[in-house]
């Protein structure tokens, strides 16, 4: 589909030089599951789609061809000279090529069909319109991007529609508001969520199951600091490497500060902080720490990519004799985690050494080739993403699909040979000698904003019973049941249980808690009162019946 996805961002720029001649052509690549192109001097809405739309079916329908040409910068200059973006381009290209498309001519290197007659004529459609940056550069001008979808058919086109439609349904931005999740503001600062009370309370309970389990494994729980000296980061090579993604520093007396965008240094200076054994590896150090990183403000999406977030993050230092083992019981227990909180379906990534790397390529060699066995050992599939692991050490990546089979990346098993080398990391072996100990960096949820901003879509906020802000809602229909509404929510002591005694219809409360996705509404009347039982209505099921409190929490709670 690349091909016809190309193809179809030229006829795009056709149809748009056609209807607006004075538009001045940007870039229009193929993207995943469409294409766009960018334009200077167009002023057009989402309004206008539909007419770009005729007038690119028009123009497939006459069947024009795309020929590709090799010309000189001389004659690049002389075709596009009406055309800055493109004469841009023309300076920084080794090899000029163009693509003819009847009288429409465009830069560019291809691919693309051999003629519009391939394109499925109902298998596209303009979706929006956009502000793009020439050349997602924040100091040039701002262009009109037009965004397109493609498939090889009008059913796929249209499943893929409905696709989009659940998925704004789904959005947690959207979620998260409307069910008093979190909230974002401007005046606080783009890209810095605050969790609201109910929010806060499902943060709570996967940071207890977070303790809870890795408590079980034998992680040692650190608590860092929001800012370090900026001589650790220029150490520990953040400095250079990342500079552009960490904020500006700090001054304070006669020193410079950085907010962390990491917690490993932290974390290494505690193991540094005394004389290790062989006998103390493995150790394992873990932290629900919060971090700080630039992110530009378009990318900024919800809780998905935010300036501030916090890592489940932790550092195993072990041996090299130890690392098998550690590989495989990190594996088993991310995918544990994840199954818990309903993920099934996994992707799994192995990356391999970059070109510019830090540490021993017989280490590179013996990580990468550990991690293999491990996932081999696991029985777990795996894709090789050559040269893509980070600089200091080979990685896996598992990347979830939630309930509409969107990849998402969460947990991450990465060695690090910067940080143990860069800190002059050592422990005393069994012969009484000092050696360099192996560091793997794993987050196995990654960071918990991301993580909820997944959940909230992966179920839609209508979360499963132990992770739901409000479990059970009693409702008295008057005022009379109030009383017995209390010695109800006392009775479920240890659930989140709130009444709603708000003086509305009783079919106004049911519906409110409906709205808010409660797993379970206890209706309560006279009678309900009278028998000491309770009417229980289950979310999207309704109505399953009256029962005594007892059976309520024994089979359902």
């Amino acid at each position: 589909m690349e091909k016809t996805r190309h193809s179809l961002a030229h006829i795009l720029a056709l149809a748009v030089k056609n209807l607006y001649p004075k538009a001045k052509l940007g870039i229009g690549p193929a993207i995943e599951n469409g294409f766009y192109y960018d334009f200077d001097n167009l002023r057009i809405s989402d309004k206008d789609l539909n007419k770009l739309e005729k007038e690119m079916k028009r123009i497939i329908a006459k069947d024009i061809g795309f020929k590709k040409k090799k010309i000189t910068r001389a004659a690049a200059k002389r075709l596009f000279k009406q055309e800055k973006y493109k004469l841009e381009l023309i300076k920084e290209l080794k090899e000029i090529t163009i693509y003819e498309s009847g009288d429409f001519v465009d830069l560019c290197a291809g691919p693309h069909v051999k003629s519009s007659k391939e394109i499925p004529i109902e298998g596209f459609k303009l979706i929006k319109t956009a502000g793009a940056y020439w050349k997602g550069d924040e100091k040039n001008k701002m262009l009109t991007r037009i965004y397109g979808i493609a498939f090889g058919s009008k059913k796929e086109l249209n499943d893929y529609l409905k696709l989009q439609k659940e998925a704004e349904k789904r959005d947690h931005r959207k979620l998260g508001q409307k069910l008093e999740l979190f909230m974002l503001d401007e005046e606080i600062g783009q890209g810095l969520p605050i969790w609201l009370p109910k929010g806060t309370l499902i943060r709570k309970t996967i940071e207890d199951y977070l303790y809870k389990e890795l408590s079980s494994e034998n992680y040692q729980w650190l608590n860092t600091p929001h800012i370090g000296n900026i001589s650790l980061w220029k150490k520990s090579g953040h400095w250079s490497f990342y500079k552009e993604n960490l904020y500006s520093p700090i001054k304070i007396d006669e020193e410079e500060y950085l907010l962390k965008p990491m917690n490993c240094p932290f974390h290494v200076k505690v193991y540094n902080s005394k004389t290790r054994s062989y006998r103390d590896l493995p150790l394992k150090f873990a932290e629900l720490g919060t971090v700080y990183r630039y992110e530009r403000s378009g990318t900024l999406h919800g809780l998905t990519r935010v300036r501030g977030f916090t890592q489940d993050d932790a550092h195993i230092i072990c041996t090299p004799e130890q690392m098998p083992k550690e590989l495989e019981k990190l594996a088993k227990h991310g995918i544990k985690m994840l199954k818990d909180f309903g993920f099934k379906n996994f992707t799994i990534y192995l990356s391999t050494k970059p070109e510019k790397a830090a540490g021993k390529d017989k280490d590179w060699k013996k990580a990468t080739d550990t991690l293999k066995q491990t996932l081999k050992k696991l029985n777990l599939k795996y894709e090789t993403d050559i040269e893509g692991g980070v600089f200091y050490g080979p990685k896996i990546d598992i990347k979830i699909k939630d309930s509409l089979n969107r990849e998402w990346q969460c947990t991450t098993i990465q060695f690090d040979f910067n940080l143990p080398e860069r800190f002059k990391m050592q422990y005393v072996n069994e012969k009484g000698k000092k050696e360099e100990p192996f560091m793997i960096h794993r987050a196995l949820l990654g960071s918990l904003e991301r993580f909820f901003g997944v959940l909230i879509e992966h179920y839609g906020g209508a979360f499963p019973f132990w992770l739901a802000p409000v479990q059970i809602q009693v409702i008295p229909i008057s005022l009379k049941q109030n009383k017995y509404a209390e010695e109800i929510a006392k009775k479920l002591k240890g659930f989140r249980v709130k009444i709603n005694s708000d003086d509305n219809t009783l079919g106004k409360k049911i519906r409110e808690g409906e709205i808010q996705k409660i797993p379970y509404l206890l209706i309560i009347g006279e009678k309900e009162k009278k028998n000491k039982t309770v009417r229980v209505r289950k979310r999207e099921k309704g109505d399953i019946g009256e029962m005594k409190l007892e059976k309520f929490v024994e089979k359902y709670a």
